[in-house]
């Protein structure tokens, strides 16, 4: 049965208290009567809107990350140069990540600590779409020049979110060396600084070095 995006208010309280349950006890460690408890609910409710603990970690995904395929789908249809494209794409994937990291490190605790994975369809559709949006500003690029032909696509999304996952990974240290003395200067250092250099570091990897070229 497909996933409906369009959450009611009972539904959206239900999974934001998942989430924080989530982030805070693990996915193993949150039972559905903890989460029914801790909303204030009907143990049943949960299972009538979400019919299991996996379910209502998919529909959390989708929750909290349907804005971000919208807006990198978007970005097929807009009149920009393919780096201007790939800038903005950055800018959004990290804007997004910073401001809902709970469910990104929920997913990647998962991840890092099963055995076997939750299997989040939602998340690997979510993945493969906006590979798909990358690979073609990427192709387009190419077809006009501008990029090189030998990039590897697949591993342009780990450079992206490996770069913000390390910086945010290690906040004190990071936040000591950088004078970022509170969470307002932190979040304002990886909407420009971070950003900017995830920016440019793509940047040197997709387009021809001109000066190389002319020797």
């Amino acid at each position: 049965m497909p996933f409906n995006s369009d959450f009611n208010d009972k539904q959206i309280q239900i999974l934001q208290v998942a989430e924080n349950l989530f982030a805070e006890k693990g996915f193993d460690g949150t039972s559905i009567r903890t989460i029914a408890k801790e909303a204030k609910i009907n143990i049943a409710m949960v299972s009538y809107y979400f019919g299991s603990k996996e379910r209502l970690l998919e529909s959390l995904v989708i929750f909290r990350t349907k804005d971000l395929k919208i807006q990198i789908d978007n970005l097929l249809t807009i009149n920009l140069e393919p780096i201007d494209k790939i800038n903005k794409l950055i800018e959004i994937y990290i804007h997004k990540i910073n401001c809902n990291k709970g469910i990104y490190r929920i997913l990647h605790f998962e991840k890092a600590t099963k055995k076997e994975e939750i299997n989040i369809n939602a998340f690997y559709e979510l993945r493969k779409s906006n590979f798909k949006t990358l690979e073609t500003i990427i192709k387009e690029g190419q077809e006009k020049g501008v990029f090189r032909k030998d990039i590897s696509i697949p591993l342009l999304t780990p450079t992206i979110l490996g770069t913000f996952f390390h910086f945010h990974m290690n906040k004190d240290y990071f936040s000591d060396l950088l004078n970022l003395n509170s969470e307002e200067l932190f979040n304002n250092y990886i909407k420009t600084n971070l950003t900017k250099h995830i920016q440019q570091t793509i940047k040197a990897l997709l387009v021809y070095d001109v000066s190389a070229t002319e020797m």
